[in-house]
């Protein structure tokens, strides 16, 4: 076990891709909790004023059908190593894996978890949401949000849990393959599509956000021994859609 030696934001985050400096420390809870995040410093003054923050809930029945086009995804890299940045647990990838919308590829630089989940659907909380981070040469983001739903034992959650590290600021090596991290992902592959922000701060905006349809499944065991770990939720609640348009 080692230490962090650079501070990761997690949630939803790029971690020090986005951040462009450390800030205010903030957390889930108390004066320091998501409704005083704009408040804590200069730096996230885009959570208390961005008009496109993220999570949101996702009214189906208000989305728009498009028949959005499949999203290129490309995973083909191992995971490096899996962190506890005491506001997530996050695995961070080798280069190599990516995304490709809109005719741009993105990065995949990490996964992480939340839960209760951070985005709804329809209303409906979910006990756990994990998010694949993508960056593309611009330092633009693409975040994909899976679901899980409470039933079996997930077998390549297993390996992210069996490595946790249950200590805020320690790193842990892990070893996944390439398919580990792709089977983290439903086999049902549509998506909503929102425009939206960092769930966390300095809740920057502009990152597209793709919100997988189909849940995949957890063990109660599994979401007991994160929460244990984190020591509280560590969702933001949902924000404001205003005028945006969700996509399915």
């Amino acid at each position: 076990m080692k230490k962090i030696t650079s501070l990761f934001l997690g949630a939803a985050t790029a971690s020090v891709l986005m951040a462009g400096g450390h800030g205010a420390h903030w957390g889930y809870s108390g004066h320091e909790g998501p409704e005083h995040w704009g408040d804590l410093s200069d730096k996230y003054i885009m959570c208390k004023l961005g008009k496109n923050q993220s999570p949101i809930n996702i009214e189906t029945a208000n989305a728009f059908d498009t028949n959005l086009p499949a999203i290129g995804i490309d995973y083909k890299s191992a995971s490096k190593e899996e962190l506890n940045n005491g506001h997530t647990v996050q695995v961070n990838i080798v280069p190599g894996s990516s995304i490709t919308v809109d005719g741009t590829t993105f990065e995949l630089k990490q996964f992480h978890f939340h839960t209760p989940s951070e985005n709804t659907i329809d209303g409906k909380y979910f006990p756990l949401e994990a998010h694949f981070v993508h960056a593309d040469a611009n330092g633009n983001l693409a975040v994909i949000g899976v679901m899980f739903q409470y039933g079996e034992e997930n077998k390549v959650l297993k390996k992210v849990w069996d490595e946790m590290p249950e200590h805020a600021n320690d790193i842990e090596k892990i070893t996944l393959s390439a398919e580990d991290v792709k089977n983290l992902l439903p086999e049902n592959k549509e998506y909503y599509r929102f425009n939206g922000s960092l769930t966390t701060p300095p809740c920057s905006e502009g990152v597209r956000w793709f919100v997988m349809k189909e849940p995949v499944t957890v063990s109660k065991e599994q979401v007991k021994k994160f929460a244990e770990v984190m020591k509280h939720p560590n969702n933001r609640p949902v924000q404001p859609v205003n005028a945006r348009v969700i996509l399915k």
